[in-house]
């Protein structure tokens, strides 16, 4: 059986000059050394890659609140999730008792974030980059409405209504008034 494989080697010139060179060879041992070599360079890349760790904690007074970002519910306050990209989040938090809170709040992304900064800190760079970012939001007590301005409120939307039928009505008899005048 003939095994083929590449083994990677330094060459000196006669002028004392290194160089990168491969070398075919036919033998088991070759294959062995080979293999060898590929798993370290592997196991060394895989080693000396960069990772970069996001986490955004949400803290709200008081605290026990339902937290949701982008209309999906992350837990309970205080809570801390992980995030993959930078932007307008939308934030709703609620809790009984308390006025909802609906806002968008927005995660500006870092110097290392940026192209092509992002390359050398993501895959290049050998350590660990933990981004943390805190978020801290104060809620209402629930104050229900009284109920002479709910009855206000019931009554300026009626006669709004009203009048945007009259509207309409007079628009509609004016358009069909209009073709049989021309």
């Amino acid at each position: 059986m003939v095994v083929i494989c590449v083994v990677v080697r330094i060459k000196e010139t006669k002028s004392g000059q290194q160089y990168w060179g491969f070398v075919m060879a036919n033998t088991k041992i070759s294959r062995l050394i080979s293999l060898t070599l590929m798993f370290g360079l592997l196991s060394a890349s895989l080693a000396l890659t960069g990772c970069v760790e996001r986490k955004l904690t949400i803290n709200t007074e008081p605290a026990g609140a339902l937290v949701s970002l982008n209309d999906e519910e992350i837990g309970i306050s205080p809570v801390t999730v992980e995030f993959n990209w930078y932007g307008d989040y939308k934030v709703r938090i609620s809790k009984q008792g308390y006025e909802t809170l609906n806002t968008h709040r927005e995660l500006k992304g870092p110097l290392h974030d940026v192209f092509p900064i992002d390359f050398f800190a993501e895959i290049l760079w050998p350590g660990r980059i933990v981004d943390e970012y805190e978020w801290s939001f104060s809620l209402a007590p629930y104050q229900p409405p009284q109920r002479e301005s709910l009855l206000k409120a019931a009554q300026e939307m009626k006669e709004a209504a009203a009048a945007e039928l009259q509207e309409g009505l007079r628009q509609q008899a004016e358009e069909e008034q209009a073709p049989s005048q021309r």
